[in-house]
């Protein structure tokens, strides 16, 4: 089941953004976060309109979607930027696609014209998820992010809603 975030998910939540924190180069984050990070995440989202969803499977959180605008400023409203994870033992079943999908029905319902996603270059699997829900490549940042002692390639990816 998809549905909105809850401060209830904040343990769950934290839990899993710390294990692709704190063991893969998914993410250029090296700080994991707290549950208190996570209610500002969620308070957050909700104040500026923007969805936070989980997706919940008796009780059992499996993964995690939300977006907000790209960049600072008036011009940008309308340009999104997302963040999806998902539990380890989710992987092929359809969650992310049904989550990804939900904040793309949800930014487009808001007015936003478009999505980006930041996608590690060491993480081919998000790479190729992200093309097979529409999205194509549009740029390379070599060196963008540093993490386990070495700079990593950003790949950025787009989809007009």
């Amino acid at each position: 089941m998809i549905r909105p975030a809850e401060p209830a998910d904040a343990k769950a939540l934290a839990a899993l953004l710390n294990h692709w924190i704190t063991a893969t180069a998914v993410t250029f984050n090296p700080v994991p976060k707290s549950e208190d990070d996570i209610l500002g995440m969620i308070a957050a989202k909700a104040a500026a309109g923007h969805a936070f969803l989980v997706a919940d499977q008796d009780g059992q959180l499996l993964g995690q979607a939300s977006y907000s605008q790209f960049r600072g400023g008036e011009g940008y409203r309308t340009c999104m930027e997302h963040s999806i994870s998902l539990a380890p033992l989710a992987k092929g079943r359809g969650i992310g696609r049904a989550l990804l999908q939900a904040i793309e029905d949800h930014a487009r319902a808001q007015g936003a014209h478009q999505m980006i996603a930041g996608v590690s270059g060491e993480n081919p699997e998000g790479r190729a998820f992200h093309e097979r829900m529409g999205y194509r490549h549009i740029a390379t940042i070599p060196e963008a992010g540093f993490k386990f002692g070495r700079f990593m390639d950003l790949v950025l990816m787009q989809k007009f809603l």
